[in-house]
């Protein structure tokens, strides 16, 4: 039985086929404060909103939609490349996932720019103001005391990170950043680091670019070129019990060629953590837009152009 939660579709702008209601994310103290933060693009001007909502006290089965507080909003210049992923770290702290701003090939260096939010991994506190805001910056961010920068930014050199998980133990996230015209890739992204685009798609340099004496660019993990898909979907880490075969590996896909690939890591003594295993655990027949998880660890995924939310089951 479907239960109408929250709708929005008025304050939503869905005129580009990547606008649209983009992320959700439960409050760590929902049960107790009835709060959850939504991502959604808007119009006049376009831009991404980040909002808070907090459900009915009569009714916990819904939320209030005139108890919308606009928690951060910017500029967004074209339709596509919005990012959208919000999840909370298990410091407490809401990470935000930003795409480059739009068009083809990041135009404006947006990924690269460490004035703008565009083409990064925020991280802001939602517990405390700041100012006229109602976040605050947390003061171990890497960027707070740097001149021209935004001390929301976690990481940059992102290029539409299309959803990300965040491990329980904290010590890096697991993105999955769409490409342009070659590579798809999967990093594990830390504090400060510089993730390459737009000097480099994947491993590879981006239209023949120079990268600059200085700058270091992490290196993805694990990536694929277009041969394989065209729009990798991330996903999450499997814990689910049901699932024994894929402990601990992380599950992402492809939006087009409808693969479901597993990646297992090794850690090294050194505390580098290198790729151990890659394997093909489905070919689908749908566009898988998200992953998601329940309470007891079973693993969903979203099945764009039907509308279906699947469960991922052993064969």
């Amino acid at each position: 039985k479907k239960l109408l939660f929250l709708d929005i579709q008025k304050k939503v702008r869905t005129r580009h086929g990547e606008e649209g209601l983009l992320g959700l994310a439960f409050h760590p103290e929902y049960k107790k404060n009835g709060l959850f933060f939504v991502n959604y693009t808007a119009s006049h001007p376009r831009r991404t909103v980040v909002s808070r909502f907090k459900r009915k006290k009569e009714n916990p089965l819904q939320a209030d939609p005139n108890s919308e507080v606009v928690i951060l909003e910017f500029r967004q210049p074209w339709g596509n490349h919005n990012g959208g992923c919000l999840a909370f770290g298990k410091d407490g702290m809401l990470y935000i996932g930003t795409g480059d701003g739009g068009s083809g090939g990041d135009p404006l260096n947006n990924g690269q720019r460490l004035n703008t939010l565009l083409g990064k991994i925020l991280r802001i506190d939602i517990n405390k103001r700041g100012g006229k805001k109602n976040y605050a910056i947390p003061r171990d961010n890497p960027f707070v005391n740097k001149k021209g920068a935004r001390g929301e930014i976690w990481a940059y050199g992102l290029r539409n990170p299309w959803r990300f998980y965040i491990p329980s133990h904290g010590k890096f996230i697991w993105v999955a950043d769409v490409g342009q015209n070659r590579i798809e890739e999967v990093s594990l992204v830390r504090k400060g680091g510089n993730y390459g685009w737009n000097l480099r798609e994947g491993s590879l340099l981006f239209r023949k670019k120079k990268i600059p004496e200085g700058v270091h660019l992490e290196p993805p993990l694990w990536e694929y070129d277009h041969s394989l898909g065209n729009s990798i979907t991330g996903g999450v880490v499997c814990h689910d019990p049901s699932l024994p075969a894929l402990k601990g590996a992380y599950l992402c896909a492809d939006f087009y060629s409808g693969r479901i690939w597993a990646l297992w890591i090794q850690k090294k003594k050194s505390s580098k953590i290198k790729l151990k295993k890659v394997r093909v655990i489905h070919k689908s027949e749908i566009n898988i837009s998200s992953f998601g998880i329940d309470n007891r660890g079973r693993i969903f995924l979203l099945d764009y152009y039907n509308g279906r939310i699947l469960a991922l089951k052993p064969r």
